[in-house]
């Protein structure tokens, strides 16, 4: 009898094949370990995105949901709410122009890349982790260098426990929740301390953006914060990894875009489409639905599987081959509808800085190890470790 567990270390480390006899077999599926519907096709996967008065977030959107965040965060609620926490995010965003973030991004990552020059082999998550909190923390405004209290490592450590779930009990663990405590506690400091001196920043941005007088709550301001340090550190790193992985597997696409570093963002977006880190969403149904032969309850949870719906061979031919010259046009890699990603254009802007900055370091490599330990996380997925050899 087949069965599908996203808490399971199996589907972790490898969620395709399983994915593929959800689409073929089981396009909508009842899975009794999550207790909720798995949609796997492309095209449900959209219809449902973009239907949000029928498939709707304000139960919260991670598989295992943190506690308080549903309904007070972009990804936890559903127009009109979401429309007025997005102009208002959206405005704080657009006064931190985005190419001024460029040059910084840049000494960041070439810092991060010179501390692996001459090494024989190395974690690539030295490389990806010290990247994405370093480029977080200057795009946010969190303290650095002589102003931190808090080191970069342990912001890191406390963003990714808040994305893991415990595969026995399928729930969120005491550490997991420990962890979004501290920071909650740790984003309240900041917060208060923008407040007080704002400054270039989102954060101080966030907490005085205002729309015809409408601002963001204490509430909205500190979960916002929260969410992009936990999405900013585990989405953007998360997939950091997938993508040397993708390079390591694909000698040829690695050496193409090491040769023209110009292709870099085609290899990103195939890499988004056939690895994302963003694997499983969660939505709540409002009505009765009749899909694919089942009816689906008002109150029941349903899985937005979009790394399935990445591979789907109905919406792109081959799924499984890793081509950097495909373009998939409309891929789930930043999910989509009402709810697609709100930073795509800083996490494109940074992952080509960063494997531009790589590269130069380290123009050849492959993996050392042909099993992974792999993050237990329902919702998102990437390598705990990703040993690479300097060739």
């Amino acid at each position: 009898m087949f069965s599908f567990d996203p808490y399971s270390p199996a589907i972790d480390a490898d969620p395709f094949p399983a994915y593929k006899r959800l689409r073929d077999e089981f396009p909508c599926f009842w899975s009794e370990e999550a207790q909720m519907w798995v949609l796997s096709r492309y095209a449900d996967i959209v219809t449902a995105g973009q239907d949000w008065q029928t498939y709707s977030s304000a139960s919260g959107n991670l598989m295992t949901e943190l506690p308080g965040r549903a309904g007070s965060t972009l990804g936890t609620s559903d127009p009109p709410r979401h429309d007025r926490l997005r102009g208002l995010i959206q405005h704080a965003f657009m006064k931190r122009n985005l190419e001024s973030l460029a040059e910084p991004i840049r000494a960041i990552a070439r810092e991060a890349a010179e501390e692996l020059r001459g090494k024989a082999s190395f974690d690539f998550k030295d490389f990806s982790a010290k990247f994405t909190v370093r480029v977080l923390m200057a795009a946010l405004g969190l303290p650095m260098g002589e102003e931190a209290t808090v080191d970069e490592q342990t912001v890191r450590e406390n963003a990714v426990l808040m994305v893991q779930s415990d595969p026995v009990t399928r729930t969120k663990g005491p550490q997991h929740l420990a962890a979004f405590e501290w920071m909650k506690r740790y984003a309240s400091d900041v917060i208060a301390q923008r407040r007080a001196q704002p400054r270039n920043d989102l954060i101080s941005n966030f907490a005085l953006a205002e729309i015809d007088g409408d601002r963001l709550s204490e509430a909205e301001v500190l979960l916002t914060t929260t969410t992009l340090i936990m999405a900013g550190v585990e989405s953007l790193g998360g997939f950091m990894m997938m993508f040397a992985l993708n390079l390591a597997d694909h000698r040829e696409a690695r050496r193409a875009v090491v040769a023209d570093p110009a292709l870099l963002p085609d290899a990103v977006e195939e890499s988004l489409r056939f690895n994302t880190s963003a694997q499983r969403f969660k939505r709540r149904l409002t009505r009765d639905v009749t899909l694919h032969g089942q009816t689906l309850r008002a109150g029941d949870f349903v899985c937005l599987a979009y790394g399935s719906g990445n591979r789907d061979e109905r919406q792109y031919p081959n799924p499984d081959v890793y081509d950097i010259a495909r373009k998939p046009r409309g891929h789930l890699g930043f999910g989509g509808g009402v709810h697609a990603c709100l930073g795509t254009a800083i996490a494109r802007l940074g992952v080509k800085i960063a494997f531009d900055e790589f590269h130069k370091v380290v123009p050849d490599y492959r993996r050392v190890h042909e099993q992974l330990p792999w993050m237990p996380s329902s919702t998102f997925r990437s390598p705990l470790v990703l040993e690479l050899a300097a060739q």
